[in-house]
């Protein structure tokens, strides 16, 4: 996790990321979050790169649990 001024932006294991669909659904959906500034979605790496300000990781981690994207690690 990297902290640049009030921005943080961490890079997250996503094994259930299989296509281009699941990246546009995982970005589509924490897009919609508050203090979400940016999601880059990898399905070679099944990484997700979020950059984001406040303390919204403990809901970004829910939210992509719930549209059935959970992180590992």
């Amino acid at each position: 996790m990297a902290t640049t001024g009030e921005r943080t932006r961490v890079v997250l294991s996503v094994p259930s990321i299989r296509c281009g669909h699941c990246v546009k659904t995982i970005t589509r959906e924490l897009k919609q979050l508050d203090g979400v500034v940016s999601v880059e979605g990898s399905v070679e790496k099944q990484q997700v790169a979020v950059e984001f300000t406040g303390d919204a990781l403990p809901k970004i981690k829910a939210t992509m649990s719930e549209v059935g994207y959970p992180v590992v690690g």
